[in-house]
């Protein structure tokens, strides 16, 4: 209970921390609309943390009276770099920008940067996220009694009848050392890290100006469908909509008798597959590399729970 009510107050604090410290702003004209560069289609920030180099993006902000002769070479950006903006912006997102920047500088790709920078993260999660799958093949062996419980109340909504309903699942649950709600917290878990990942991509010229395997980093899946390449933008959109339904999938194997909990997947794909078309597709990369990672990672502990099984 204690580990419950504390992963909760992190989750908690991680939100407020964001909700009330500096975050993007988007560059607007006289008019108060977004301003665009021209070239990508991407909407410009305003309190980009370096000096942008693609002569587009430079002439926009010189263009809506922003001054970005004081800001650094994005190749000379440090986590210290800049006025302070806040907790979320010193401790998260200048911090993960220099690592991007440093590491993309080294590789001559800052889309490789991102790939390896989110592996390694997921890699220090790892012992955090591996309970959450293990839980999903615990949940397995817990479901035939999961669904006698469910069969012996159904019809049944008297306030009596689901009251003992819910006392015969949660002794199901303490039986087995199942947490109902793992698969959830696993996906807000990834919510701050998310939204870091956005900001440093929208904040940092050097990463949104960067191209991979015909991809402008910056570049919305909605926009980029648009352009001579069209159809890497539309590959990515599939990958990134197969990569999440089967993540979401594994990660709430074994809620079957749920129809909401079946849904769960579905709905989960469906909204990041909209968020997704809207987002740079650095966001896209990101996104991709984790629920692959997550996907690889749910079947190394099935198979070692078979393993452990037979042995």
């Amino acid at each position: 209970m204690k580990n419950k009510k504390n992963q909760k107050k992190i989750i908690i604090l991680l939100l407020l921390l964001m909700l009330t410290t500096g975050c993007t702003k988007t560059l607007v004209d006289k008019k108060g609309n977004p301003v665009k560069n021209e070239t990508t289609g991407q909407n410009l920030t305003e309190n980009i943390l370096c000096r942008p180099t693609d002569k587009d993006t430079i002439k926009a902000y010189e263009k809506n009276k922003k001054n970005i002769e004081k800001l650094p070479e994005c190749t000379e950006f440090k986590a210290n770099s800049g006025k302070y903006e806040g907790l979320w912006t010193s401790i998260f997102i200048k911090p993960l920008a220099f690592i991007l920047l440093l590491l993309g500088k080294t590789l001559s790709s800052y889309a490789l940067s991102i790939i390896i920078i989110s592996l390694i993260i997921r890699l220090v999660a790892y012992p955090v996220t591996k309970k959450t799958a293990m839980q999903s093949e615990i949940l397995k062996k817990a479901q035939p009694e999961i669904n006698r419980i469910q069969k012996k109340y159904e019809g049944r909504q008297d306030q009596d009848s689901m009251l003992k309903q819910n006392q015969e699942l949660m002794a199901v649950y303490q039986k087995y050392n199942i947490s109902p709600l793992s698969g959830c917290l696993f996906s807000m878990l990834q919510l701050p890290l998310f939204i870091a990942f956005f900001e440093a991509v929208q904040r940092t010229p050097a990463l949104f100006e960067d191209k991979f395997l015909g991809l402008q980093l910056g570049t919305t899946p909605m926009i980029g469908i648009f352009t001579t390449t069209w159809y890497v933008y539309l590959i990515l959109m599939i990958i990134i909509a197969l990569s999440t339904y089967f993540s979401f999938k594994m990660n709430m194997a074994g809620t079957s008798g749920n129809i909401n909990m079946n849904m769960m997947p579905t709905m989960m794909s469906i909204m990041i597959i909209v968020m997704a078309l809207f987002m740079p597709s650095a966001l896209g990369i990101y996104w991709v590399t984790t629920n692959v990672f997550t996907i690889f990672q749910n079947i190394l502990v099935k198979r070692s729970k078979e393993q452990n099984g037979k042995a």
